[in-house]
């Protein structure tokens, strides 16, 4: 109860001003309806400069990215693991994040291109709408002319060439190289590259040598001629499968002239290669040292390495050791490393867990499809996903993604435009009517006869010009 002054107080206000309500009566409302007071939020986003992959999913806002715009204020690292299931989206991603990098003028991508339809990798068609023709890495074809890359190739640095030829041996071994194959190793290279000047050397050299080591090597060391011959006859044998087994053709031979490393986008075409055989982890190490001494360079342009299938050298130590060094020498150079795998399991739980977690360390961008319950489980605690993202992941429908870009967690929907949508169709071999593929070869056929046409015409009308 008030005070007589307060109550004469009251009252003399309310005389004065009219009755004032000093309490607010309460309101009742819905949720639905209550939102509307709060304005909506989103996180930042990753600025407005770069590649635009889609729009994110709860804020509606534009998403862009470019490793190198963000390298060194958002990125320590220019680097990108991409992981998901089949059919969610990565292929259609990869290519139009690719089509939409090439579009600024100081931008340069390779691309390892593992599977393939219809005979071709599935980025012909990209490499054809831009009048590329890819590097198609086959034993059958290099016997007749095909594509070689030779790993004794002069424009790699004599270190380079050894630790390649360890690689090579090491990864088909399964096992490291003891110290007396390594040396016998040593030596043949040594002698190899001393002493062939007239030519590029080649693997038949080393395999030659290891089988008839030289006098010098063994006085070196103080030790017979016989000893080194028998240190070295396991990694002949294993040389001799690339000169003359089941992968011979392909680099027993000089590097193909021809092969322009200044093309916008660089194809190499390993969709002939057994995916699940040794061969593709060699195949890739060789291309990425090769590529390593030959393609990055400091001129300031900004290059992507995009690797399909990237458990092959991800779950491999000695593959893994090389494109490690890559990956560290290349950030100086300007270069973004892009891994493309179906399931973390496929690395973490190999034979190369170790070096596995110093890549996935150095890619400061995961994209993560949808997986299965248990494996998004697993892949968030490996990466230190959010707990709302590990638990949304398993009920993503294609064509949307996980982003983590060093902590900046996103869910994004990626947007494929309508010029882009026939370059990134990778499953038409599901889709497409026997009736539809026939119509497309005759009318491939017709376009190849009409420019047949057109050339012979043009030549015929020089010759008779010349007349």
């Amino acid at each position: 109860m008030l005070d007589p002054l307060a109550a004469l107080t009251d009252a003399f206000t309310g005389f004065l001003f009219g009755k004032v309500e000093s309490t607010r009566l309460p309101v009742r409302t819905s949720t639905g309806q209550a939102q509307a007071v709060y304005l909506p939020t989103a996180a930042p986003g990753l600025g407005d400069s770069g590649v635009i992959i889609g729009r994110e999913v709860y804020s509606g806002k534009g998403y862009i990215y470019d490793p190198f715009q963000l390298y060194g204020q958002q990125l320590p690292a220019p680097h990108w693991l991409v992981l998901g299931e089949s059919g969610n989206g990565k292929s259609a991603l990869e290519k139009t994040y690719v089509l939409r990098q090439l579009r600024f003028r100081d931008r340069q991508v390779v691309v390892l291109d593992a599977q393939g339809e219809d005979g071709v990798g599935e980025w012909n068609l990209i490499a054809k709408a831009l009048g590329i023709t890819p590097i198609r890495l086959d034993p059958m074809a290099a016997l007749n002319g095909g594509i070689k890359l030779n790993p004794l190739d002069p424009a790699i640095a004599a270190t380079g060439q050894l630790a390649l030829l360890r690689t090579i041996i090491e990864v088909a071994m399964g096992r490291a190289l003891d110290e007396r194959s390594g040396f016998a190793l040593k030596v043949a290279h040594a002698y190899v590259t001393e002493n062939t000047t007239e030519r590029q050397p080649i693997l038949t050299d080393i395999v030659e040598r290891l089988r008839h080591p030289m006098p010098d090597s063994a006085e070196a060391m103080n030790v017979d001629v016989d000893d080194v011959r028998a240190w070295g006859l396991d990694v002949a044998l294993v040389l001799d499968r690339l000169v003359d087994g089941d992968l011979r053709g392909m680099f027993d031979g000089p590097t193909t002239n021809g092969i322009d490393l200044d093309a916008p986008l660089i194809v190499f075409d390993l969709s002939h290669i057994d995916r699940n055989s040794i061969a593709m982890p060699i195949l890739m190490a060789i291309v990425g040292v090769w590529l390593e001494h030959t393609w990055i360079r400091p001129d300031r342009v900004k290059r992507v390495f995009l690797v399909e299938e990237a458990w092959h050298i991800i779950n491999s130590p000695f593959v893994a050791q090389l494109f490690q060094r890559l990956l560290k020498f290349g950030r100086r150079l300007g270069l973004s490393f892009v891994a493309v795998v179906h399931h973390l399991s496929d690395v973490v739980d190999g034979a190369a867990a170790k070096e596995a977690a110093a890549i996935l360390k150095m890619a400061s961008t995961r994209t993560i499809y949808a997986q299965k319950a248990d494996e998004a489980r697993a892949t968030g605690l490996v990466l230190g996903l959010p707990r709302w993202a590990v638990e949304i992941i398993p009920t993503l429908t294609p064509g949307i993604a996980v982003w983590d870009v060093n902590g900046n967690v996103q869910v994004v929907k990626h947007l494929i435009t309508e010029s882009e949508r026939p370059l990134v169709f990778t499953d038409s071999a599901m889709t497409q009517s026997s009736v539809d593929h026939t119509a497309q070869v005759e009318a491939e056929a017709v376009a190849d006869a009409a420019a047949a046409a057109e050339v012979s015409l043009a030549k015929q009308l020089a010759d008779d010009a010349v007349a």
